[in-house]
């Protein structure tokens, strides 16, 4: 590996800053977005699309001019639709699976084992995911996933491990709003649903003001409440009959979805007969909404870096190092230019890398 001239081991953060943060990158909601909002006639020397990767890169590019983060993880999704999840809820993204998706529980041929249908992905797509990734590698930046976990997991266990520096998440997810958070160190969700110029920075103070939660559990508030109203991207039907602004009125008035449940058994007066009914005619659904919508926060998360790049985790822990949190190395522990220019040409990518390399320089 050759660390080039002017690309350091860890990223100085920009003058002024208060402290160095962690970058956690939900990668696979950027790429997407990616692919969608640029062209296809963006390709490579032999006409193949790499608008994604382009895209992917050019945001990456921004994200560290602008932000200057200590350190970064690009996020992805083992498992996109985890057994676990699909055995709660069998709707879950299922109008997003490529084939008609098999039973929880069992293969394709109806044989026991786990939910191994693929998630629809547009055939132009799907070969620049692997280039994004083999150019992260070149970069010497983190890659972290967890075998039968989502993105989503990573993240959350990632931020949950992290007791040392600000975390910022970039997503165009709402769901990981509710990994927002104060302490032990903040927890900040960028919202880039709207693209990265129209980027929305999420706290738990802003987040309450939006949604109108509690301010003190914002992020689990924000979660019980997408329970209570659903997801149609996500395929959770939610209470029949309440929608968000009730939702959110629910959960702040009985301080959480059980003590809610709990009220409307109850026949609590100050439910109505109506959300009482409602509440018990969505009481399947709601067993399994958390496990859906929760996030797992001790996934078996694995690291791309070596595991000496891996930091030492403050807190008493029988985890090995393979399991710890961000990379303490640096964004680019180690930058093989070679590599990175071998794949600037063969793909066309030309002034995409340089501004990609000049914003790890900086």
């Amino acid at each position: 590996m050759i660390v080039p001239d002017g690309v350091p081991h860890r990223r100085r953060a920009k003058l002024g800053a208060v402290k160095s943060s962690v970058m956690l990158l939900d990668s696979a909601g950027i790429w997407f977005r990616s692919y969608y909002a640029l062209p296809e006639s963006l390709t490579s020397p032999d006409g193949t699309p790499v608008n994604a990767v382009r895209g992917f890169c050019d945001m990456l590019a921004k994200l560290l001019t602008e932000r200057a983060p200590g350190r970064i993880v690009a996020c992805l999704d083992n498992d996109w639709r985890p057994d676990f999840r699909v055995r709660a809820l069998p709707s879950y993204k299922a109008h997003r699976v490529a084939e008609p998706a098999p039973e929880p529980g069992t293969t394709a041929d109806g044989t026991a084992g786990t939910d191994t249908s693929e998630e629809a992905v547009p055939d132009t797509l799907e070969p620049q995911v692997p280039v994004i990734l083999d150019l992260l590698a070149a970069l010497g930046i983190d890659t972290a996933e967890a075998e039968g976990y989502e993105a989503d997991d990573v993240i959350a266990t990632l931020v949950a491990r992290e007791d040392t520096d600000p975390i910022e998440v970039i997503t165009g997810d709402r769901d990981l709003f509710q990994l927002v958070r104060e302490s032990p160190t903040t927890c900040r969700v960028v919202y880039i649903g709207g693209g990265l110029a129209k980027a929305q920075d999420y706290g738990p103070v802003e987040l309450a003001a939006r949604y109108e939660l509690p301010t003190e559990n914002a992020g689990r508030a924000y979660a019980e409440m997408a329970m209570l109203r659903g997801d149609p991207s996500d395929g959770l039907p939610g209470v029949a009959g309440i929608g968000e602004k009730t939702a959110a009125k629910l959960i702040t008035r009985f301080g959480s979805l059980t003590e809610l449940r709990a009220a409307a058994d109850a026949g609590d007066q100050g439910l109505t007969k109506r959300n009482r009914e409602k509440l018990s005619e969505a009481a399947d659904y709601l067993d399994a909404a958390p496990t859906v919508v929760n996030t797992v926060s001790d996934a078996p998360v694995i690291h791309s870096l070596p595991s000496d790049a891996l930091p030492h985790d403050t807190r008493p822990s029988s985890a090995g190092p393979s399991n710890a949190g961000p990379s303490s190395a640096g964004l680019a522990t180690a930058v093989d230019i070679d590599r990175v220019r071998g794949l600037q040409r063969e793909w066309g990518l030309g002034s995409t890398v340089d501004r990609l390399l000049d914003a790890l320089r900086e």
